[in-house]
């Protein structure tokens, strides 16, 4: 039936198995493999690429980064010295006591009839002679009541506008309206023992009209009218920071006006409680504790009054203005939101001014040279401060270039990446 050559065999053939844990010899030459490692050494060689450049831009950046607050440092630092020069130029400036070259009007046609002698003022005050102040100064020089005078005014220091000096005299007008006529003529007591001497009662509560001012008053002619003031300095609470260093006049260290970006307010001359000019007999030991004239009465009469150059200026400065202003050509806010409108107010009792000496002439001549070299290192630190400012404009502008081209650089090594996790996964795919 079937050819002899194709006999099938009666005995059973082996099958070859393949192991599978056996390595399967492929040959490494065939073109699909070579192509493949080729992919894969660019693919490594390109991420070491991407990671170089990545590190290379953030330091970069980084570099700018440290640059940039380097310079805000600089500036910060420059500033704060150039602020604190602007205080010591104000603080100099108060203590000259002149303030005309800040005054809008011209110094040469001013009417310096207003500043006044210790006579004049004396005389202003006799003026109103039904007055407190015009008694104690009539009784000072009457004959046949010094004994009762003097033990009357044992603890009276005398009226408020002869305890203080003004040099300038347009601030004297200023100061005397600011307080006004009553102030002006107040009595300054060391001790309430001094304020019960000046005036007695009797057992009905009304006043004893012989004893006291009012009797004095009465033994000379001059009866007192109405109500008068009388400031007791032991129960005024004084000002409790620190004094202006190696300042004879030992006026107050005030916090002075700041504006968002930490400057004075422009015209900003100083506080008014710091341009009275206080006795050195008054500055110290005044009271019980201590304490002077300038941080007792005049605190309390001033308080934290400013004083600037103009009234447009002084309005500018509202933000800043915490207990009332005054301008040198005459705005006057009194307190926060109250403000003093319509003409000037001729107030006729003033302060003394201070009479010059050889001593404060070579003094102003010194404070003025002072003045004149901190106005130069000013202007240094502000010329610093403008090239600071220019590196620091620099070097943000270039890490703002940098930052685009990082993130570029990011958008690309990205796509870059994206490519190749779809190429791997299509090599994955691809039968061998």
């Amino acid at each position: 039936m079937f050819p002899s050559n194709h006999q099938f065999s009666s005995q059973p053939r082996a099958l070859a198995v393949v192991d599978p844990t056996t390595p399967m010899q492929v040959d490494q030459n065939e073109p699909s493999f070579v192509v493949r490692d080729e992919m894969q050494n660019g693919g490594v060689s390109q991420a070491k690429s991407i990671i170089e450049s990545s590190e290379k831009l953030q330091d970069d950046l980084r570099m700018l980064g440290t640059k940039i607050k380097q310079h805000e440092d600089s500036i910060k630092l420059l500033k704060t010295q150039k602020n604190k020069l602007d205080d010591s130029i104000l603080d100099m400036q108060v203590m000259l006591g002149k303030y005309h070259y800040s005054s809008p009007a011209k110094t040469e046609n001013e009417d310096h009839s207003h500043l006044q002698s210790e006579e004049e003022i004396t005389e202003q005050i006799l003026q109103h002679e039904k007055s407190a102040a015009a008694i104690l100064c009539q009784l000072k020089t009457h004959p046949g009541t010094q004994d009762s005078y003097l033990t009357l005014t044992k603890d009276v220091l005398g009226a408020v506008a002869t305890l203080g000096k003004v040099d300038d005299g347009n601030l004297n007008r200023l100061f005397s309206e600011y307080l006004g006529l009553q102030t002006m003529l107040a009595i300054a007591c060391k001790t309430y023992e001094g304020i019960k001497a000046l005036e007695a009662y009797n057992q009905d509560g009304c006043i004893d009209k012989t004893s006291g001012l009012h009797g004095l008053g009465a033994s000379i002619g001059r009866s007192l009218d109405g109500r008068f003031l009388v400031i007791c300095l032991e129960n005024l609470r004084p000002y409790a920071g620190d004094f202006v260093a190696d300042d004879p006049q030992r006026r107050l260290d005030l916090l002075k006006p700041r504006l968002p970006n930490g400057e004075c307010p422009p015209g900003f001359l100083g506080f008014a409680v710091n341009m009275i000019r206080v006795d050195s007999s008054n500055l110290f030991h005044v009271t019980a504790s201590g304490n002077g004239l300038r941080e007792t009465l005049f605190y309390n009469l001033f308080s934290r009054l400013q004083v600037y150059r103009t009234r447009a200026e002084m309005v500018l400065a509202l933000p800043c203005i915490s207990e009332g202003a005054v301008s040198l050509d005459g705005g006057m806010i009194r307190s926060p939101g109250v403000f003093s409108l319509g003409s000037r107010e001729e107030v006729d009792v003033r302060f003394l001014k201070s009479s010059a000496t050889s001593d404060m002439v070579q003094n102003y001549i010194e404070t003025g040279k002072q003045i004149k070299e901190m106005r130069w290192e000013k202007e240094k630190l502000e010329e610093d401060i403008k090239r600071e400012l220019a590196l620091l404009n620099s070097a943000k502008f270039n890490f703002e270039r940098k930052k685009q081209d990082f993130v570029k650089f990011l958008a690309q090594s990205s796509s870059y990446a994206t490519q190749h996790q779809f190429q791997a996964a299509r090599d994955r795919s691809t039968p061998r």
